[in-house]
């Protein structure tokens, strides 16, 4: 009941957030444009398209990630728009019949290409459920398993306030509400 609670206050936190910068301050839309763009979007619409993928999603998952900072490197080495590790690149290349290095994730449209590829992957990998592929997409698939296996979190993630990682916790946080934004800002 907790849990509910709690999805239920994130939830009208939300709208109430949406409904001041919208309706009561009338926030001015190109600037909220500014702040949530849609960059790269050939790429972004191109492949959302080819994998199925709400291209509104593929935006906060970049804007997340990069900020559309094609050359970013975390310090974890993640690569790119879409923050892809070397490793990860490759074997989804790999899969592709692609052949990708380093330098190459650095490249919009691959660096897009792959990312979605991947998260279409997560995505099968979890039933159509985002919730688990966005918690994948940023602490791995083996923590989300051992999660899940453990109990720690429900194979519905209907319980993502008990993402043990606050760094992926807040993560999927901030991909929905991007996500909503971007829905509400361009619909």
């Amino acid at each position: 009941m907790k849990r509910l609670a709690k999805i239920l206050a994130i939830i009208i936190i939300v709208l109430l957030l949406y409904y001041t910068l919208f309706k009561v301050l009338k926030v001015d839309v190109k600037i909220l444009k500014k702040i949530y763009p849609l960059r790269y979007s050939e790429h972004v619409e191109k492949y959302s398209n080819e994998y199925n993928i709400d291209p509104y999603m593929v935006y906060a998952i970049i804007k997340a990630e990069s900020n559309f900072n094609e050359n970013a490197k975390s310090s974890s080495n993640a690569i790119g728009l879409m923050q892809i590790m070397e490793n990860t690149a490759i074997e989804t290349a790999d899969k592709m019949n692609l052949q990708v290095t380093e330098e190459d994730l650095f490249n919009p449209e691959l660096n897009i290409k792959l990312g979605l590829k991947y998260f279409t992957n997560l995505l099968d990998k979890y039933n159509n459920n985002y919730y688990l592929a966005i918690i994948a997409y940023n602490a791995g698939i083996g923590n989300v398993d051992k999660w899940i296996e453990n109990g720690i979190i429900k194979e519905d993630a209907s319980d993502i306030e008990n993402v043990p990682f606050k760094e992926t916790n807040n993560y999927v946080r901030k991909i929905l509400r991007d996500y909503d934004i971007y829905k509400e800002l361009y619909k």
